[in-house]
């Protein structure tokens, strides 16, 4: 079973978006039956959303200055509670962007987090090889080389043979095939 590619937190927040609509009915039937809930959260935005309807409905047609009449209370508490129910989904569904959002950049931060120390270890270990390379260049040109070798050998056999002049020649020639 896959789980990158039906994201557990993305279920969520749909559940979360279902449960928000019975929500908001509950929401409009409460505000329907408490009278408070009725006279101060939901006529003032009804009336002031009718008011805006109207007023732009009016202009549309031309007429300026037209007094607007406002709802009764039983008309203002219905579209109140419409409003009201329809922004609790709103806030929810808004809720339920941010969160994805934040969730989205807190996973792109710690990648870029992973790169960065991806990076620094590489180039650790550049810096690493490089100081090593560095070290081998140095031990090799401290080395003598391959010529020299052969000069030494060349001076070496040179004073076997003197030495083997001024001495017995069968001591020379075991020496010398002992090589």
């Amino acid at each position: 079973m896959v789980v990158g590619a039906f994201p557990m937190a993305k279920l969520l927040y749909l559940g979360i978006r279902q449960v928000s609509k019975p929500l908001a009915n509950r929401i409009k039937e409460a505000a329907r039956r408490s009278e408070f809930f009725k006279t101060y959260i939901c006529l003032p935005p009804a009336q002031l959303y009718h008011w805006v309807e109207m007023r732009t409905k009016m202009r549309i047609m031309g007429f300026r200055g037209s007094a607007i009449k406002p709802l009764n209370e039983e008309a203002a508490a219905e579209l109140g509670a419409e409003l009201l129910g329809e922004a609790t989904i709103f806030i929810v569904g808004g809720g339920c962007l941010v969160l994805e959002y934040w969730r989205h950049q807190t996973q792109q931060r710690n990648k870029e987090e992973e790169q960065r120390a991806a990076w620094n270890a590489l180039q650790d270990e550049v810096g690493r090889l490089a100081l090593a390379l560095e070290t081998l260049q140095a031990q090799t040109q401290a080395t003598p080389s391959l010529s020299a070798l052969e000069e030494l050998r060349a001076e070496l056999q040179e004073m076997r043979a003197q030495v083997c002049n001024t001495h017995s020649a069968p001591k020379c020639q075991a020496a010398s095939s002992k090589k």
